[in-house]
């Protein structure tokens, strides 16, 4: 099997372990995953769960659509993670109901939204933004992405959902689960008093797993 069919067959057995779990409902959510001469994108109106692994869209080095079904609409938003993020290998967007949820909530701090509930989020997430709302589609939302990707690997899109860049697809998929983990373990324990992390502990944390 060739490296890009492998790369075919994870994007479509990954998309279709979301789905089913409930972390993207109807043609939510876009993937990607980087090749060495271009990228390979979930279709356009396409439901996670049915992909297609000869149907993938297929960008060549400069994102031009060269094979394949119509990428998804919202690939500027991948195309802006791997442009400020040149080690990254894909990108896992998402609508995950928990997540999207946060998103709404007015009185977070957008320059960071979650506080250091767990090890696992520091070291899979970290710090994590929002990016203000723009409507679906809107070309704005890759500048106001791009802004913000070359200093961070997560971020949250306001009214919208989780995008994600890791150095591989099972990292970007992993990150992406512990977010909307750790957003619903936020929401069951708002109002309570919290036992948080330390900076200390977060600073340890950091050192040893970079993100």
């Amino acid at each position: 099997m060739s490296a890009e069919s492998a790369a075919r067959d994870a994007l479509c057995r990954t998309a279709r372990s979301l789905y089913e779990r409930g972390l993207t409902h109807g043609s939510t959510g876009n993937l990607s995953v980087r090749l060495g001469d271009g990228w390979l994108l979930s279709p356009t109106g396409a439901s996670l769960g049915e992909l297609d692994p000869a149907r993938l869209s297929r960008l060549d080095a400069e994102g031009r659509h060269v094979g394949g079904d119509q990428p998804t609409k919202e690939s500027f938003l991948h195309l802006a993670m791997y442009q400020q993020r040149p080690g990254s290998g894909a990108v896992v967007h998402l609508h995950s109901t928990h997540s999207v949820a946060l998103s709404l909530l007015d009185e977070l701090d957008p320059a960071d939204l979650l506080p250091p509930l767990t090890a696992y989020y520091i070291m899979r997430i970290g710090t994590l933004p929002l990016v203000p709302y723009y409507p679906p589609g809107d070309l704005a939302l890759a500048d106001a992405v791009r802004a913000l990707a070359g200093k961070y690997h997560a971020m949250l899109l306001a009214n919208h959902g989780p995008v994600v860049a890791g150095s591989t697809l099972a990292a970007a998929t992993d990150a992406i689960e512990e977010l909307e983990a750790t957003s619903r373990l936020y929401l069951l324990l708002r109002g309570e008093r919290l036992r948080l992390l330390t900076p200390e502990q977060c600073a340890e944390l950091r050192l040893r797993h970079p993100n």
